[in-house]
């Protein structure tokens, strides 16, 4: 879209850092939440990726602290639940949602407060979506 309405090339990597940022912060909480969530809070049931054979980021974390867990799948959320994968999944997550902040805050300063409430509101955005429980 910035390259679609002529902005400069640096607005449009912004953009660009802001999504693709934005995207994956999304996802890891996701991953998380598949573990964290109640069923009832979902909206849909917990452990589906797993159950579905989906390995997502925080197995993959699990899996680099107990190699094991590759062939013995049986014990995985054993596993995951002794390790920090949930939690160092939670911590890219975060680390993701503050590169979409400083993609905002990269964008050129503009006095139109119109500007300002939506940087605002997509630096906000982020933070919902980074500490999200469903």
């Amino acid at each position: 879209m910035a390259l679609s309405s002529d902005q400069t090339p640096e607005v449009a990597m912004s953009a660009f850092e802001y999504g693709k940022n934005l995207g994956l912060a999304y996802q890891f909480v996701d991953d998380v939440l598949d573990f964290t969530g109640t069923s009832a809070s979902l909206g849909k049931g917990s452990l589906s990726d797993i159950r579905q054979g989906i390995v997502t980021a925080p197995i993959l974390f699990a899996m680099e602290e107990f190699p094991r867990l590759k062939w013995v799948i049986q014990q995985a959320l054993e596993y995951l639940w002794k390790s920090r994968g949930i939690q160092r999944t939670k911590e890219l997550a975060i680390k993701h949602a503050n590169l979409v902040a400083a993609a905002i805050d990269s964008l050129p300063e503009s006095s139109n407060i119109d500007v300002t409430k939506s940087r605002q509101a997509l630096i906000n955005l982020t933070r919902i979506l980074v500490t999200r429980n469903k």
